[in-house]
């Protein structure tokens, strides 16, 4: 179907499993505007050139181009998608409920992503085994429990996140609790999270995202190969970090410091 919008310039610098980039495939299809996807052949590697480092010295995906303009970081993207093309609006009028929702995609955008990515670094990269592995695990399914609980009660009776509208705040939950779910860590069957996620399934914006995403995966066990050679590093930032050595993991920093196969965001030491 055509799109409604004239913008078949878009390009998103892009991992499908990504949960930013997730965020922002499902607002540009449900605000039907045309793009193009690009994986750049520099994320995550040793390079110090490419598309992407052009687009976000922190090189981290998604970054949207637009003829000229280069953005990175999914929040300001999203942003720059309802300031360009306002409908149909993904954040609510009430500025009380913009701000509810921004709330519930800033906790997801940092705490909720570090524990999906802990857990992903323990079962897709190998990082720990043994007693320490199972410590992980451990933390990481009660931190998702933890995060479950707070969302069923930002939820309410409420069809969506956004309120009786699909929107904003469940463009920004949906990545994490469908990785989650992928980790094995669901919503109790017949909640209201679990419900929330059976309907938002059903939307093209979020179907096509999905399958994309599921498609995606075995690229883990190749970057997983590639991190193990030396040809790519895992960012250890902020949340991520702090995650891994609340758990337990601080040995797991150590050895990836001295293996030399993890990274810091920008600006590197020299």
């Amino acid at each position: 179907m055509a799109s409604l919008h004239d913008s078949a310039e878009l390009v998103l610098l892009a991992s499908p499993i990504s949960p930013y980039v997730q965020k922002v495939k499902i607002a540009l299809r449900e605000k039907d505007i045309e793009f193009t996807t690009l994986v750049p052949e520099d994320f995550a590697n040793n390079s110090t050139s490419g598309p992407l480092r052009s687009a976000n010295p922190r090189v981290e995906v998604p970054a949207l181009i637009d003829g000229d303009l280069q953005i990175f970081d999914s929040t300001i993207i999203l942003e720059y998608l309802e300031d360009k093309w306002p409908e149909p609006a993904l954040l609510p009028n009430n500025p009380a409920a913009r701000a509810r929702a921004r709330m519930i995609e800033e906790l997801c955008d940092t705490e909720y992503e570090a524990v999906n990515w802990g857990l992903n670094e323990v079962r897709s990269f190998k990082r720990a085994e043994g007693n320490l592995a199972l410590e992980l695990e451990k933390q990481g399914k009660h931190h998702i429990e933890t995060i479950y609980h707070w969302l069923t009660e930002k939820l309410g009776s409420h069809t969506w996140f956004n309120g009786e509208t699909f929107g904003w705040a469940d463009v920004a939950v949906l990545p994490f609790v469908n990785r989650s779910m992928t980790l094995g860590v669901c919503p109790a069957t017949g909640s209201p999270l679990a419900r929330w996620h059976s309907r938002a399934k059903e939307r093209p914006s979020v179907a096509q995202t999905f399958k994309e995403y599921e498609e995606g995966l075995p690229s883990m066990q190749a970057l997983a190969k590639s991190v193990a050679a030396g040809e790519r590093k895992r960012e250890y930032r902020s949340q991520r970090l702090e995650w891994m050595i609340k758990a337990g993991g601080l040995e797991v920093v150590v050895e990836g410091l001295r293996k030399d196969n993890i990274r810091f965001t920008w600006p590197q030491n020299i």
